[in-house]
């Protein structure tokens, strides 16, 4: 949903949930508005923060996600005419097109709609014409992955509208084919995963290249933490060269080293790996999926031990491989993550793609007001833009409401 104005991603409904009904009903009202009648039923799908593990997807490596209660909601309902359309209280006009719809024949953020179409189809499942009403609290452009659940509401929606027999493991990968086919996004599996398969209080354990997924008990109120999910709202897009650009590295590196991907090479290979990639910038992009990747298992072990706080220096020495390896953060991140630990947490990173967005932080509990403030407060003193901070707890996945 990159081409709706950031503006939205920084008004009050950003840190808000639709527990109450609140985007739920906007989006009712919205399909009653455009097409005089009720929906046939409402589903949603989540955003989410990678807790730990970035840019590993696309490698064939390993990310731990949680869902966030911030979710976009799809109000759906048959269309008559055979044709679909689709309206968004975030887009002034409304998209329609065909069931036979090809790459490029839709743009903007109806692409994304389109793209599920035409993916869904393409893995041989003939979705139902439908007409859609889209509202969202997930904030745009900011990491927290708007466009997986959008992809991901309106096929759960365009599933059960037409009782389609699409297996739950299946579908991030039919999302994540409209988003990288479709709108020309190169971005791995680990959005749409965590959007349609993240339980409510678990984190989800993702290998990206056999699929598997394990649910890790994520419970830190138990431990007396909470996650501070801090939006620099410096909008970050992965429509652009920068994020095809370090994937190309990535299987460039992988190329030279013959490996089928850089999940390949371990921690304890990496020494001689770098050795034989004679380019500064690969060693560099090398260095961090190898050294991520370990951070993800090393997290998931702590999780699994119940030893939630000591995942905190992780979460840090992420961060900074991002930064001076991968080389994807940007000031407000960064200052981000620096106020943040100044303010006490136990941990903090830039959570998403990258060139802006979202950082999150390990707190104490009663830690929160604090250290927004402080974030705030080193945002002001630099003349940033001021940041939406929020407490985030782990949601559940993809389903229908009504």
């Amino acid at each position: 949903m990159s081409d709706i104005s950031a503006e939205a991603a920084a008004s009050p409904k950003a840190g808000a949930s639709p527990e109450a009904g609140g985007i739920a009903a906007e989006a009712a009202a919205a399909f009653a508005e455009a097409y005089g009648g009720q929906p046939a039923g409402l589903w949603a799908a989540p955003g989410r923060v990678n807790l730990i593990g970035e840019h590993t997807d696309y490698n064939d490596g390993f990310v731990l996600p949680f869902a966030l209660p911030q979710r976009t909601v799809a109000a759906a309902g048959p269309s008559p005419d055979g044709t679909f359309s689709i309206c968004s209280t975030l887009a002034p006009e409304p998209v329609t097109f065909g069931l036979e719809t090809a790459p490029g024949e839709v743009t903007g953020w109806g692409a994304y709609v389109a793209g599920v179409v035409w993916a869904l189809r393409d893995a041989g499942f003939e979705p139902p014409a439908a007409r859609l009403a889209i509202a969202s609290d997930v904030p745009l452009g900011s990491g927290l992955s708007s466009s997986a659940a959008l992809e991901s509401a309106v096929l759960t929606a365009l599933v059960e509208l037409g009782g389609l027999d699409v297996p739950l493991e299946r579908r991030p990968a039919i999302a994540q084919r409209a988003e990288n086919l479709y709108v020309g996004a190169p971005t791995g599996i680990l959005d749409q995963s965590a959007s349609i398969r993240c339980e409510a209080g678990k984190a989800l354990f993702l290998d990206c290249r056999s699929y598997a997924v394990e649910q890790i008990p994520f419970d830190l109120a138990a431990a007396g933490l909470a996650i501070l999910v801090i939006n620099s709202n410096a909008p970050h897009q992965h429509v652009d060269g920068e994020y095809g650009a370090r994937r190309k590295s990535c299987e460039e590196s992988a190329a030279i080293l013959g490996v089928p991907a850089l999940r390949d090479v371990g921690v304890p290979e990496l020494p001689a790996a770098l050795d034989r990639l004679g380019d500064e910038v690969l060693r560099k992009r090398t260095r961090h999926i190898v050294t991520e990747n370990q951070r993800v298992l090393d997290t998931v072990e702590l999780l699994r031990a119940g030893r939630v706080r000591e995942i905190g220096p992780l979460l840090t020495a992420s961060h900074a491989s991002m930064r001076d390896d991968f080389e994807i953060t940007v000031a407000q991140v960064d200052v981000g993550v620096e106020s943040a630990l100044a303010a006490g947490a136990h941990g903090a990173r830039m959570t998403g793609g990258g060139f802006g967005g979202c950082v999150l932080a390990l707190i104490d509990a009663d830690r929160a007001e604090a250290t927004a403030a402080a974030v705030a407060g080193a945002y002001a003193e630099r003349g940033f833009a001021a940041p939406t901070s929020w407490v985030a707890t782990a949601g559940p996945g993809a389903g229908r409401l009504r």
